[in-house]
Protein backbone atom coordinates (compact mmCIF):
# COMPACT_ATOMS: atom_id res chain seq x y z
CA UNK A 1 0.00 0.00 0.00
CA UNK A 2 1.62 3.12 -0.75
CA UNK A 3 2.26 5.52 1.88
CA UNK A 4 0.89 8.88 0.69
CA UNK A 5 -1.07 9.72 -2.14
CA UNK A 6 -1.76 13.03 -3.97
CA UNK A 7 -5.94 14.83 -2.52
CA UNK A 8 -7.36 16.44 -5.63
CA UNK A 9 -8.50 20.06 -4.79
CA UNK A 10 -12.34 20.52 -5.32
CA UNK A 11 -12.11 23.55 -7.30
CA UNK A 12 -9.26 22.51 -9.59
CA UNK A 13 -7.48 19.58 -10.85
CA UNK A 14 -3.81 20.62 -9.48
CA UNK A 15 -2.90 17.95 -6.97
CA UNK A 16 -2.94 19.53 -2.67
CA UNK A 17 -0.25 16.76 -1.45
CA UNK A 18 -1.98 15.77 1.78
CA UNK A 19 -1.15 12.27 3.21
CA UNK A 20 -3.49 9.02 3.78
CA UNK A 21 -0.61 6.91 4.68
CA UNK A 22 1.96 6.07 8.16
CA UNK A 23 5.35 7.33 8.01
CA UNK A 24 6.01 11.15 7.77
CA UNK A 25 8.41 10.74 5.28
CA UNK A 26 5.57 9.67 2.66
CA UNK A 27 4.62 13.55 2.54
CA UNK A 28 7.87 14.36 0.59
CA UNK A 29 7.34 11.73 -1.59
CA UNK A 30 3.88 12.81 -2.57
CA UNK A 31 5.03 16.30 -2.88
CA UNK A 32 7.84 15.08 -5.37
CA UNK A 33 5.22 12.74 -7.39
CA UNK A 34 2.60 15.70 -7.71
CA UNK A 35 5.07 18.73 -8.33
CA UNK A 36 8.54 17.75 -9.33
CA UNK A 37 9.61 20.74 -10.21
CA UNK A 38 7.99 23.29 -8.19
CA UNK A 39 10.25 24.90 -5.44
CA UNK A 40 10.47 23.67 -1.97
CA UNK A 41 13.55 25.15 -0.21
CA UNK A 42 14.25 28.42 -0.41
CA UNK A 43 17.87 29.22 0.62
CA UNK A 44 20.52 31.46 0.02
CA UNK A 45 20.62 31.92 -3.66
CA UNK A 46 19.52 27.87 -3.85
CA UNK A 47 16.35 26.80 -5.45
CA UNK A 48 15.64 23.11 -4.77
CA UNK A 49 12.93 21.38 -6.16
CA UNK A 50 10.82 19.01 -4.53
CA UNK A 51 12.08 15.96 -6.75
CA UNK A 52 15.66 17.20 -5.47
CA UNK A 53 14.64 16.94 -1.99
CA UNK A 54 13.07 13.27 -2.79
CA UNK A 55 16.00 11.85 -4.18
CA UNK A 56 18.31 13.64 -1.25
CA UNK A 57 16.20 11.70 1.47
CA UNK A 58 16.64 8.75 -0.27
CA UNK A 59 20.49 8.92 -0.46
CA UNK A 60 20.32 10.12 3.55
CA UNK A 61 17.97 6.75 4.40
CA UNK A 62 20.14 4.74 2.97
CA UNK A 63 23.41 5.92 3.81
CA UNK A 64 22.07 5.58 7.69
CA UNK A 65 21.13 2.44 7.19
CA UNK A 66 24.31 1.73 5.48
CA UNK A 67 26.22 2.67 8.98
CA UNK A 68 24.30 -0.10 10.67
CA UNK A 69 21.77 1.48 12.13
CA UNK A 70 18.00 -0.32 12.29
CA UNK A 71 14.59 0.86 12.68
CA UNK A 72 13.98 2.61 16.20
CA UNK A 73 17.89 3.72 16.27
CA UNK A 74 18.04 7.54 17.91
CA UNK A 75 19.67 9.86 15.57
CA UNK A 76 20.36 13.75 16.30
CA UNK A 77 20.29 15.94 14.58
CA UNK A 78 21.69 18.98 15.97
CA UNK A 79 21.60 21.88 12.42
CA UNK A 80 20.50 25.05 12.00
CA UNK A 81 17.70 25.97 9.16
CA UNK A 82 19.16 24.94 6.29
CA UNK A 83 18.36 22.02 3.46
CA UNK A 84 20.91 19.52 5.63
CA UNK A 85 18.24 19.65 8.38
CA UNK A 86 15.31 18.39 6.21
CA UNK A 87 17.38 16.17 4.65
CA UNK A 88 18.92 14.78 7.69
CA UNK A 89 15.34 14.77 9.20
CA UNK A 90 13.07 13.26 6.58
CA UNK A 91 15.97 10.37 5.88
CA UNK A 92 15.92 9.38 9.27
CA UNK A 93 12.41 9.46 9.42
CA UNK A 94 12.23 7.50 5.91
CA UNK A 95 14.75 4.78 7.35
CA UNK A 96 12.58 3.69 10.09
CA UNK A 97 14.57 5.21 12.61
CA UNK A 98 14.21 8.16 15.25
CA UNK A 99 14.99 11.35 14.95
CA UNK A 100 15.94 13.30 17.96
CA UNK A 101 16.11 17.09 16.84
CA UNK A 102 18.53 19.24 19.28
CA UNK A 103 19.15 23.00 19.60
CA UNK A 104 22.20 23.74 18.20
CA UNK A 105 23.22 26.18 21.28
CA UNK A 106 23.45 23.80 23.50
CA UNK A 107 25.92 23.46 25.69
CA UNK A 108 28.67 20.42 26.26
CA UNK A 109 26.46 19.32 28.88
CA UNK A 110 23.43 20.00 27.81
CA UNK A 111 24.33 18.61 24.90
CA UNK A 112 25.58 15.57 26.44
CA UNK A 113 22.23 15.51 28.57
CA UNK A 114 20.38 14.64 25.63
CA UNK A 115 22.78 12.38 23.72
CA UNK A 116 22.56 9.88 27.35
CA UNK A 117 19.36 10.44 28.15
CA UNK A 118 18.30 9.13 24.16
CA UNK A 119 20.67 6.77 23.42
CA UNK A 120 21.44 8.37 20.14
CA UNK A 121 23.74 6.11 18.11
CA UNK A 122 24.03 8.78 15.53
CA UNK A 123 24.71 12.43 15.51
CA UNK A 124 24.17 14.65 12.48
CA UNK A 125 25.48 18.36 13.33
CA UNK A 126 27.95 21.24 13.04
CA UNK A 127 31.81 21.01 13.72
CA UNK A 128 30.72 22.72 16.63
CA UNK A 129 28.97 20.13 17.98
CA UNK A 130 30.95 17.99 17.21
CA UNK A 131 33.71 19.31 19.19
CA UNK A 132 31.31 19.35 22.29
CA UNK A 133 29.81 15.45 21.74
CA UNK A 134 33.76 14.77 21.17
CA UNK A 135 34.12 16.07 24.85
CA UNK A 136 31.77 14.39 26.04
CA UNK A 137 32.64 10.77 24.46
CA UNK A 138 33.35 8.88 27.52
CA UNK A 139 30.12 9.56 28.93
CA UNK A 140 28.03 8.18 25.43
CA UNK A 141 28.83 4.61 24.93
CA UNK A 142 25.65 4.91 22.57
CA UNK A 143 27.26 6.87 20.26
CA UNK A 144 28.93 4.86 17.39
CA UNK A 145 28.60 7.43 14.75
CA UNK A 146 28.95 11.36 14.60
CA UNK A 147 28.86 13.18 11.02
CA UNK A 148 29.63 16.85 10.26
CA UNK A 149 26.70 18.39 8.09
CA UNK A 150 27.84 22.08 8.28
CA UNK A 151 31.19 23.68 8.88
CA UNK A 152 34.27 21.85 9.10
CA UNK A 153 35.51 20.08 6.21
CA UNK A 154 39.68 20.46 4.73
CA UNK A 155 41.20 17.66 7.31
CA UNK A 156 38.46 16.50 8.97
CA UNK A 157 38.34 13.03 11.01
CA UNK A 158 34.99 12.58 10.75
CA UNK A 159 32.38 11.98 8.24
CA UNK A 160 30.42 14.86 6.23
CA UNK A 161 26.99 14.11 5.51
CA UNK A 162 27.22 15.02 2.02
CA UNK A 163 30.07 12.52 1.08
CA UNK A 164 27.83 9.94 2.66
CA UNK A 165 24.94 10.49 0.57
CA UNK A 166 27.32 10.91 -2.21
CA UNK A 167 28.70 7.22 -1.80
CA UNK A 168 25.29 5.25 -2.06
CA UNK A 169 23.15 4.64 -5.10
CA UNK A 170 21.10 6.81 -5.88
CA UNK A 171 17.72 4.86 -5.77
CA UNK A 172 14.53 4.87 -4.15
CA UNK A 173 14.16 4.06 -0.59
CA UNK A 174 10.90 2.45 0.67
CA UNK A 175 9.09 4.46 3.76
CA UNK A 176 9.99 2.29 6.51
CA UNK A 177 8.05 1.73 9.47
CA UNK A 178 4.96 4.82 11.08
CA UNK A 179 1.86 4.98 12.41
CA UNK A 180 2.38 4.61 16.14
CA UNK A 181 5.88 4.21 15.73
CA UNK A 182 8.29 6.47 17.56
CA UNK A 183 9.24 9.39 14.78
CA UNK A 184 10.49 12.41 17.13
CA UNK A 185 11.96 12.45 20.24
CA UNK A 186 11.84 16.18 21.19
CA UNK A 187 12.92 17.40 24.45
CA UNK A 188 10.81 19.78 26.32
CA UNK A 189 12.35 23.34 26.47
CA UNK A 190 13.66 23.01 30.20
CA UNK A 191 11.86 26.02 31.31
CA UNK A 192 11.14 24.72 35.34
CA UNK A 193 14.03 21.84 34.95
CA UNK A 194 15.54 18.81 33.75
CA UNK A 195 14.46 18.71 29.89
CA UNK A 196 12.15 15.71 28.88
CA UNK A 197 12.02 13.54 26.25
CA UNK A 198 8.31 13.83 24.36
CA UNK A 199 7.75 10.89 22.05
CA UNK A 200 5.94 12.04 18.77
CA UNK A 201 4.63 9.16 16.89
CA UNK A 202 3.92 9.24 13.19
CA UNK A 203 0.69 9.23 13.73
CA UNK A 204 0.61 12.08 15.61
CA UNK A 205 2.72 14.24 13.82
CA UNK A 206 0.43 13.07 10.40
CA UNK A 207 -2.50 13.90 12.35
CA UNK A 208 -1.76 17.48 13.75
CA UNK A 209 -1.21 18.67 10.10
CA UNK A 210 -4.38 16.94 9.39
CA UNK A 211 -5.79 18.77 11.84
CA UNK A 212 -4.73 22.01 11.35
CA UNK A 213 -4.89 21.58 7.27
CA UNK A 214 -8.69 21.52 7.89
CA UNK A 215 -9.13 24.84 9.44
CA UNK A 216 -10.71 27.53 7.29
CA UNK A 217 -10.07 29.63 5.57
CA UNK A 218 -6.60 27.41 5.27
CA UNK A 219 -3.74 28.37 6.43
CA UNK A 220 -1.30 26.81 3.78
CA UNK A 221 -1.86 26.02 0.47
CA UNK A 222 0.18 24.85 -2.47
CA UNK A 223 0.78 27.90 -3.90
CA UNK A 224 2.10 29.35 -0.96
CA UNK A 225 5.64 30.76 0.08
CA UNK A 226 6.12 29.85 3.86
CA UNK A 227 9.02 31.68 6.00
CA UNK A 228 10.67 29.12 8.07
CA UNK A 229 12.81 31.35 10.50
CA UNK A 230 11.47 29.69 13.50
CA UNK A 231 14.27 26.79 14.72
CA UNK A 232 13.26 23.40 12.71
CA UNK A 233 14.76 21.88 16.04
CA UNK A 234 11.76 23.47 17.97
CA UNK A 235 8.54 21.49 17.60
CA UNK A 236 6.97 24.71 16.50
CA UNK A 237 9.32 25.45 13.23
CA UNK A 238 9.48 21.22 12.91
CA UNK A 239 5.81 20.33 12.37
CA UNK A 240 3.23 23.41 11.91
CA UNK A 241 6.69 24.17 9.59
CA UNK A 242 8.89 21.63 7.81
CA UNK A 243 5.95 19.43 8.23
CA UNK A 244 3.27 21.47 6.55
CA UNK A 245 5.65 22.60 3.71
CA UNK A 246 5.83 18.76 2.74
CA UNK A 247 2.15 18.21 3.37
CA UNK A 248 1.02 20.54 1.04
CA UNK A 249 4.14 20.82 -1.30
CA UNK A 250 4.62 24.74 -0.91
CA UNK A 251 7.76 26.61 -0.83
CA UNK A 252 9.51 26.99 2.26
CA UNK A 253 11.97 30.35 2.53
CA UNK A 254 14.54 28.92 4.86
CA UNK A 255 16.52 31.50 6.80
CA UNK A 256 19.66 30.84 9.31
CA UNK A 257 18.95 33.88 11.97
CA UNK A 258 16.07 36.38 12.30
CA UNK A 259 17.46 39.74 12.02
CA UNK A 260 14.02 42.17 12.21
CA UNK A 261 15.82 43.98 8.83
CA UNK A 262 17.18 41.63 7.23
CA UNK A 263 14.40 39.21 7.31
CA UNK A 264 11.73 41.37 6.61
CA UNK A 265 13.65 42.72 3.10
CA UNK A 266 13.94 38.39 2.19
CA UNK A 267 10.17 38.06 3.25
CA UNK A 268 9.55 41.26 0.11
CA UNK A 269 12.19 39.97 -1.98
CA UNK A 270 10.96 36.09 -2.21
CA UNK A 271 7.31 37.58 -1.70
CA UNK A 272 6.19 35.19 1.56
CA UNK A 273 3.06 34.49 1.64
CA UNK A 274 2.91 32.92 5.04
CA UNK A 275 4.30 33.63 8.41
CA UNK A 276 5.33 31.26 11.31
CA UNK A 277 6.47 33.41 13.77
CA UNK A 278 6.94 34.33 17.90
CA UNK A 279 5.86 37.42 19.91
CA UNK A 280 9.80 38.59 19.38
CA UNK A 281 9.66 38.39 15.62
CA UNK A 282 6.55 40.97 15.82
CA UNK A 283 7.31 43.08 18.30
CA UNK A 284 10.78 43.94 16.44
CA UNK A 285 8.85 44.61 13.26
CA UNK A 286 5.71 46.65 14.49
CA UNK A 287 8.54 48.99 15.02
CA UNK A 288 10.10 49.29 11.55
CA UNK A 289 9.13 51.75 9.44
CA UNK A 290 9.31 49.67 6.10
CA UNK A 291 6.75 47.29 7.94
CA UNK A 292 4.10 47.90 5.29
CA UNK A 293 6.53 46.83 2.03
CA UNK A 294 7.74 44.08 3.88
CA UNK A 295 4.82 42.49 4.71
CA UNK A 296 2.66 43.76 1.24
CA UNK A 297 2.54 39.84 0.26
CA UNK A 298 1.68 38.09 3.84
CA UNK A 299 -1.85 36.87 3.64
CA UNK A 300 -1.40 34.96 6.69
CA UNK A 301 0.27 35.81 9.78
CA UNK A 302 0.49 33.44 12.73
CA UNK A 303 2.45 33.69 16.44
CA UNK A 304 2.78 31.18 18.80
CA UNK A 305 4.86 30.03 22.03
CA UNK A 306 4.07 32.75 24.24
CA UNK A 307 0.68 35.91 24.35
CA UNK A 308 1.69 38.67 21.67
CA UNK A 309 1.56 42.38 23.30
CA UNK A 310 -1.27 43.50 22.51
CA UNK A 311 0.53 46.91 21.30
CA UNK A 312 2.23 44.91 19.15
CA UNK A 313 -0.91 43.24 17.53
CA UNK A 314 -2.47 46.67 17.15
CA UNK A 315 0.52 48.12 15.47
CA UNK A 316 1.15 45.56 12.78
CA UNK A 317 -3.29 45.62 12.38
CA UNK A 318 -2.95 49.42 11.92
CA UNK A 319 0.29 49.20 9.64
CA UNK A 320 -0.54 46.45 7.57
CA UNK A 321 -4.18 45.60 7.85
CA UNK A 322 -2.49 42.13 8.78
CA UNK A 323 -4.24 40.19 11.64
CA UNK A 324 -1.78 38.51 13.69
CA UNK A 325 -3.52 34.95 14.64
CA UNK A 326 -2.58 33.34 17.99
CA UNK A 327 -2.48 29.74 19.06
CA UNK A 328 -1.51 27.60 21.69
CA UNK A 329 0.22 23.95 21.86
CA UNK A 330 2.79 21.54 23.12
CA UNK A 331 5.50 19.99 22.28
CA UNK A 332 3.53 17.01 23.91
CA UNK A 333 1.00 17.63 21.70
CA UNK A 334 2.59 17.91 17.61
CA UNK A 335 1.90 21.01 18.83
CA UNK A 336 -1.02 22.63 17.95
CA UNK A 337 -4.71 22.40 19.95
CA UNK A 338 -5.99 25.80 19.97
CA UNK A 339 -5.94 29.15 17.71
CA UNK A 340 -7.83 32.11 17.14
CA UNK A 341 -7.96 31.08 14.10
CA UNK A 342 -11.37 28.80 15.10
CA UNK A 343 -13.29 32.09 16.79
CA UNK A 344 -15.56 34.18 15.34
CA UNK A 345 -13.39 37.05 15.62
CA UNK A 346 -10.23 36.87 17.29
CA UNK A 347 -9.52 39.28 20.78
CA UNK A 348 -6.22 40.23 22.52
CA UNK A 349 -5.65 38.20 25.12
CA UNK A 350 -7.05 34.94 23.89
CA UNK A 351 -5.57 31.69 22.29
CA UNK A 352 -9.11 31.05 20.60
CA UNK A 353 -10.93 27.53 20.49
CA UNK A 354 -9.32 24.22 19.81
CA UNK A 355 -9.02 23.24 15.89
CA UNK A 356 -10.74 20.35 14.34
CA UNK A 357 -10.81 16.90 15.90
CA UNK A 358 -9.33 18.46 19.79
CA UNK A 359 -11.36 18.01 22.84
CA UNK A 360 -10.36 20.60 25.64
CA UNK A 361 -12.22 20.90 29.02
CA UNK A 362 -10.92 22.49 31.98
CA UNK A 363 -10.76 21.09 35.31
CA UNK A 364 -10.50 21.61 38.98
CA UNK A 365 -8.38 20.26 41.33
CA UNK A 366 -10.77 17.41 41.98
CA UNK A 367 -10.94 16.60 38.30
CA UNK A 368 -14.23 17.99 38.03
CA UNK A 369 -14.99 20.51 34.98
CA UNK A 370 -14.99 24.56 35.93
CA UNK A 371 -17.91 26.88 35.54
CA UNK A 372 -18.11 29.49 32.83
CA UNK A 373 -15.46 32.14 33.52
CA UNK A 374 -13.78 30.04 36.52
CA UNK A 375 -10.08 28.82 36.10
CA UNK A 376 -9.37 25.26 35.38
CA UNK A 377 -6.93 23.18 34.02
CA UNK A 378 -6.62 22.05 30.11
CA UNK A 379 -7.18 18.72 29.64
CA UNK A 380 -6.90 17.89 25.56
CA UNK A 381 -7.68 14.58 24.21
CA UNK A 382 -7.37 14.37 20.27
CA UNK A 383 -5.14 11.97 17.75
CA UNK A 384 -2.03 14.36 17.85
CA UNK A 385 -1.27 13.68 21.49
CA UNK A 386 1.95 12.09 22.38
CA UNK A 387 2.75 9.19 23.46
CA UNK A 388 4.58 9.67 27.58
CA UNK A 389 7.87 10.52 28.17
CA UNK A 390 11.37 8.68 27.31
CA UNK A 391 11.79 5.34 27.51
CA UNK A 392 8.96 4.10 29.33
CA UNK A 393 5.79 5.98 28.42
CA UNK A 394 5.36 7.62 31.75
CA UNK A 395 3.37 10.47 31.74
CA UNK A 396 1.44 10.36 28.74
CA UNK A 397 -2.04 10.38 28.12
CA UNK A 398 -4.60 8.36 30.71
CA UNK A 399 -6.71 5.08 29.73
CA UNK A 400 -9.73 7.79 28.72
CA UNK A 401 -8.18 9.95 26.40
CA UNK A 402 -7.72 13.01 28.19
CA UNK A 403 -4.05 14.47 29.29
CA UNK A 404 -3.66 17.33 31.62
CA UNK A 405 -1.47 19.95 30.31
CA UNK A 406 -0.56 21.80 33.44
CA UNK A 407 -1.65 24.99 31.73
CA UNK A 408 -4.59 27.19 33.74
CA UNK A 409 -7.21 29.17 31.41
CA UNK A 410 -11.09 29.72 31.86
CA UNK A 411 -13.35 30.31 28.88
CA UNK A 412 -15.42 33.75 28.20
CA UNK A 413 -19.15 33.89 27.56
CA UNK A 414 -18.79 33.74 23.74
CA UNK A 415 -16.39 30.02 24.26
CA UNK A 416 -13.09 31.29 23.47
CA UNK A 417 -10.41 30.44 26.25
CA UNK A 418 -7.99 32.57 28.04
CA UNK A 419 -4.75 31.65 28.70
CA UNK A 420 -3.77 32.51 33.40
CA UNK A 421 -0.87 30.41 33.67
CA UNK A 422 0.97 26.80 34.48
CA UNK A 423 0.02 25.62 37.28
CA UNK A 424 3.01 24.91 38.51
CA UNK A 425 4.02 28.25 38.61
CA UNK A 426 0.76 28.81 40.26
CA UNK A 427 1.79 31.13 43.72
CA UNK A 428 0.53 30.34 46.98
CA UNK A 429 -0.08 33.28 49.27
CA UNK A 430 -1.40 32.88 52.84
CA UNK A 431 -3.35 29.75 51.13
CA UNK A 432 -4.66 32.22 48.32
CA UNK A 433 -4.12 31.38 44.44
CA UNK A 434 -2.41 33.96 42.74
CA UNK A 435 -1.40 33.37 38.69
CA UNK A 436 1.79 34.93 37.65
CA UNK A 437 0.42 35.38 34.05
CA UNK A 438 -2.94 37.96 35.97
CA UNK A 439 -0.35 40.33 37.68
CA UNK A 440 2.21 40.31 34.55
CA UNK A 441 -1.09 41.84 32.44
CA UNK A 442 -1.38 44.88 35.02
CA UNK A 443 2.15 45.78 35.30
CA UNK A 444 2.66 45.69 31.43
CA UNK A 445 -0.78 48.05 31.10
CA UNK A 446 2.25 50.40 32.73
CA UNK A 447 3.29 52.94 30.08
CA UNK A 448 6.92 52.49 31.65
CA UNK A 449 7.23 48.70 31.58
CA UNK A 450 8.95 46.78 28.61
CA UNK A 451 8.42 43.66 29.92
CA UNK A 452 7.61 41.52 33.11
CA UNK A 453 8.04 38.21 34.95
CA UNK A 454 6.47 37.96 37.90
CA UNK A 455 7.59 34.63 40.13
CA UNK A 456 7.14 33.03 43.71
CA UNK A 457 9.81 33.29 46.56
CA UNK A 458 9.92 32.22 50.13
CA UNK A 459 8.34 34.00 52.64
CA UNK A 460 8.43 33.14 56.19
CA UNK A 461 5.19 34.76 57.29
CA UNK A 462 2.52 33.83 54.04
CA UNK A 463 4.51 30.42 52.60
CA UNK A 464 4.57 32.27 49.50
CA UNK A 465 5.21 35.86 48.09
CA UNK A 466 4.79 37.68 44.66
CA UNK A 467 8.10 38.84 43.22
CA UNK A 468 8.02 41.19 40.11
CA UNK A 469 11.38 41.50 38.08
CA UNK A 470 10.47 44.39 35.75
CA UNK A 471 12.29 45.73 33.18
CA UNK A 472 11.66 49.13 31.78
CA UNK A 473 11.46 51.08 29.35
CA UNK A 474 14.31 53.64 27.99
CA UNK A 475 14.13 56.71 29.78
CA UNK A 476 11.90 55.33 33.03
CA UNK A 477 12.43 56.35 36.54
CA UNK A 478 10.18 53.61 38.29
CA UNK A 479 10.78 52.45 41.61
CA UNK A 480 9.65 49.10 43.92
CA UNK A 481 6.83 51.68 45.97
CA UNK A 482 5.10 52.84 42.24
CA UNK A 483 5.24 49.08 40.71
CA UNK A 484 3.45 48.44 44.04
CA UNK A 485 1.15 50.78 44.28
CA UNK A 486 0.12 50.93 40.38
CA UNK A 487 -0.97 47.06 41.30
CA UNK A 488 -2.78 48.10 44.26
CA UNK A 489 -5.00 49.81 41.70
CA UNK A 490 -5.97 46.63 39.78
CA UNK A 491 -5.36 43.79 42.32
CA UNK A 492 -6.22 42.29 45.66
CA UNK A 493 -3.34 42.99 48.08
CA UNK A 494 -2.41 39.52 48.45
CA UNK A 495 -2.44 39.59 44.25
CA UNK A 496 0.37 42.62 44.27
CA UNK A 497 4.20 42.18 44.77
CA UNK A 498 5.88 42.47 47.90
CA UNK A 499 9.24 42.04 45.83
CA UNK A 500 10.04 44.11 43.12
CA UNK A 501 13.66 43.75 41.40
CA UNK A 502 14.55 45.42 38.11
CA UNK A 503 16.51 44.13 35.20
CA UNK A 504 17.80 45.69 31.96
CA UNK A 505 16.44 42.18 30.45
CA UNK A 506 15.18 38.83 31.27
CA UNK A 507 16.29 35.62 29.83
CA UNK A 508 14.42 33.77 26.82
CA UNK A 509 14.42 30.53 25.21
CA UNK A 510 14.83 30.61 21.58
CA UNK A 511 11.49 31.00 20.35
CA UNK A 512 10.94 34.04 22.96
CA UNK A 513 9.61 32.41 26.48
CA UNK A 514 10.66 33.64 29.42
CA UNK A 515 13.17 31.32 31.37
CA UNK A 516 11.09 31.32 34.71
CA UNK A 517 13.50 28.61 36.17
CA UNK A 518 16.28 30.84 35.60
CA UNK A 519 14.52 33.36 37.58
CA UNK A 520 13.56 31.44 40.41
CA UNK A 521 17.23 29.55 40.76
CA UNK A 522 18.04 33.01 41.72
CA UNK A 523 15.47 34.77 43.36
CA UNK A 524 16.40 35.69 47.06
Amino acid sequence: MPQCQALLRRDDDAPEVGCVGENLAGLVRAAARARPGRPALLFRSERITWADIDARVDRAAAALLGLGLHPGDRVAVQLGNTPHFAVAYFGTLRAGLVSVPLNTGYTGRELQHALADSGARALITSDTGAALAGAAKDTLPDLEHVIIAEGGRPGDALPHFDDLLAAVPGTSVRDVGGGEDLAVLIYTSGTSGVPKGAMLSHRALLANLDQVSRIEPPVLGRDDVLLLVLPLFHVYGLNPGLGMLAYHGAAGLLVERFDPHDTLALVARHQVTCVLGAPPMYVAWSKLPELSDGLASVRFALSGSAPLPAEALRQIAEGTGLTVFEGYGLTETAPVLISTLMSDVPKPDSIGRPIPDVDIKLVDEQGDEVDEDDHGEIMVRGPNLFSGYWPDGAGGPGADGWWPTGDIAFADEGGDLHLVDRRTELILVSGFNVYPREVEIVLLAHPEVAEVAVIAVPDAMTGEAVKAVVVLRSGAALTPEAVITHCEKSLARFKCPSVVEFATDLPHTIIGKVRKGQLRSTAV
